[in-house]
């Protein structure tokens, strides 16, 4: 097979990086016509991708994004959910999931976030969502976060197989408010009340000054320094009252 013939038939999915403007598209949802990222400006967005409607894990996965959609909608954020099935069999899917599905206490779930249908797989490969190593017609489980100024800033990825953490995906979301609102940096399993990390010192006698220094600062080493961060405060600012 000569290289001509490898480029046709292989076919390349590009995906955005973090701190790349997120990809323009225009979609029908099942909450109508939504115009991504430009309808988010100015708050923060979660685009998620799924295998397939009528599926037990995607099912399990849009009940508790749909139980939780108030608790980021708080947080300044809008949940937009993404599959290569057809506008009808997603009205279907969601009202199947109100009308008949119980999952871990939950029941009567009704979806009201955005849809879309991408039944061309143009949404789902511009951002990278189809994965042929994994299904050639089939979007693995894709999260971008989306900031006010539309930029990417954040990325999972899960294989079809696995259902989300959407704890992590919420505290991924909270963690980086808070790294916006406070210039710090968040540690490991970082939750709020938890202590941050402030930015490496930038010089040889900033490195002196955080070692010899009275402020609210605990350094391990130079270049390692945390301090308190009181959980209300980081609550009050990035929660809408």
């Amino acid at each position: 097979m000569n290289n001509s013939e490898s480029t046709t038939e292989k076919e390349v999915f590009s995906m955005p990086r973090i701190g790349d403007k997120a990809p323009e598209f225009k979609a029908v949802t099942t909450q109508g016509e939504i115009n991504f990222p430009s309808d988010y400006k100015g708050e923060w967005a979660i685009l998620f991708s799924h295998p397939a409607d009528f599926t037990p894990v995607c099912t399990s996965e849009f009940m508790t994004f749909a139980h939780l959609e108030e608790k980021f909608n708080k947080a300044n954020c809008k949940l937009v959910g993404l599959s290569v099935d057809g506008l009808y069999s997603h009205i279907a899917w969601l009202r199947t999931i109100k009308d008949k599905i119980k999952f871990n206490g939950m029941e009567n779930v009704e979806v009201k976030f955005p849809l879309i249908e991408d039944i061309t797989m143009e949404v789902a490969k511009k951002y990278g969502m189809i994965q042929p190593g994994e299904h050639k017609t089939q979007a693995v489980r894709a999260v971008f976060f989306v900031d006010p100024e539309s930029v990417v800033r954040a990325i999972i990825y899960y294989p079809l197989s696995l259902g989300r953490n959407f704890d992590e995906i919420y505290r991924a979301l909270i963690a980086m408010q808070t790294s916006d609102k406070f210039n710090v940096a968040t540690p490991a399993d970082w939750e709020p009340g938890k202590d941050v990390i402030v930015s490496p010192a930038g010089s040889c006698g900033v490195a002196e000054e955080r070692m010899t220094s009275t402020e609210d600062l605990t350094c391990e080493d130079w270049f390692f320094c945390t301090k308190k961060l009181d959980k209300d405060l980081v609550l009050n600012e990035v929660l809408k009252s």
